[in-house]
């Protein structure tokens, strides 16, 4: 056998081999490839994506964080100032109670001042009409007048 016999036989064969690999072969692996890449580059924008919204989700949240915060301190607030209200006016309703009670007893104390000056009075009218009547029963005489009279302040 001749060598460039073999070598062109050896050349043939790599001709169909090549073209072989490259009609049926190398499409099915290049199409694997292009496949895969896209995948990839699919799977790398939806990264992204992802990232953005993420991101996006997280700014929302501290958003709604913030929010939540500024709405409870504005309510934490409002039930400050209600309570101070609501102290307040109990502050008001016991001074308004504690006046009139404080007047109720004012006018409880008058009433008895008034009612002990009375009696006083009635007591003073009886010892003197008593007295009256002593001095009538007796003769008029100076110096038992003077003694029923000293009797009468001793008895006052």
């Amino acid at each position: 056998m001749n060598i460039n016999a073999t070598l062109f036989a050896q050349a043939i064969v790599f001709a169909v081999l090549v073209w072989f690999t490259m009609k049926f072969v190398w499409p099915p692996i290049a199409k694997a490839l292009d496949e895969r890449a896209q995948k990839i580059s699919e799977g790398l924008a939806a990264s992204e994506t992802a990232k953005t919204e993420l991101a996006v989700a997280n700014k929302r949240v501290e958003e709604e964080l913030s929010k939540s915060r500024n709405e409870s301190a504005g309510r934490l607030a409002d039930a400050e100032r209600r309570a101070q209200q609501i102290i307040e006016e109990a502050k008001a309703r016991a001074t308004d109670e504690a006046a009139k009670i404080t007047a109720a007893a004012q006018a409880e104390a008058e009433q008895a001042i008034y009612k002990a000056r009375e009696a006083l009075r009635e007591q003073v009218a009886g010892l003197a009409v008593k007295g009256a009547e002593q001095i009538l029963q007796r003769e008029i005489n100076a110096g038992v007048h003077a003694e029923l009279l000293t009797r009468l302040k001793t008895e006052l």
